[in-house]
């Protein structure tokens, strides 16, 4: 059976991208640990067994976005770094007692350590977001998601140049990233994320 060119042309740009390399998530290496990706593979445009149809090319190899996640035991902070910016995200039992925006006292220390790798980054720029589970009201999650939004930059902002901006937003339990039905799930969405723009290949 024949297989139409423009089919195997598909199949062989889905096979590219299929095997672009991947960076693995190293549980053990310390936030502000350094990975590198290879290359794109080399492709030749011109080989027979790509059968594209007369006058078609490929488009330039290019390796997609990354993302590489180390999660902490117990996933109190996990990190998340992709090619083009860096987010932790706190979970708000490690930083604040329960339905409260006053920091705990070991909260400072993680944050100090987190504006330490934006400080590496030589990021300007940082969002600070926060978020709640599902119980309660919206509108007391939205204030509160705030609130504990505002304690982290306020702690950040002591640790960063005086020339860094900030975008804070309190979103309640929009954007969950776990199943609100169970307890495991609503701890990961009450969380403070810190996100910044990679600069540099740290």
């Amino acid at each position: 059976m024949n297989t139409p060119p423009r089919l195997l042309a598909l199949a062989a740009t889905t096979l590219l991208l299929l095997t672009l390399p991947t960076l693995p998530a190293l549980a053990d290496d310390p936030p502000g640990s350094t990975s590198s990706a290879s290359p794109p593979p080399e492709i030749d445009a011109n080989s027979p067994e790509l059968m594209l149809p007369d006058g078609a090319a490929l488009a330039p190899a290019k390796v997609l976005d990354i993302k590489q996640v180390v999660e902490e035991q117990g996933g109190e902070q996990r990190r998340e770094d992709t090619n083009v910016d860096v987010t932790f995200a706190l979970q708000a039992e490690v930083l604040f007692p329960k339905d409260s925006a006053k920091l705990s006292s070991t909260a400072a220390a993680r944050i100090a350590a987190i504006a330490a790798e934006i400080n590496k980054q030589n990021s300007s720029k940082v969002r600070v977001f926060g978020f709640t589970d599902n119980l309660g009201t919206y509108e007391h999650g939205l204030k509160l998601s705030k609130q504990r939004a505002d304690a982290v930059q306020l702690e950040l902002a002591k640790n960063l140049n005086p020339g860094t901006t900030f975008d804070i937003r309190g979103y309640s339990e929009d954007y969950p990233i776990a199943d609100n039905r169970t307890e495991e799930g609503r701890t990961k969405n009450r969380r403070v994320e810190i996100s910044f723009p990679r600069t540099t290949g740290g």
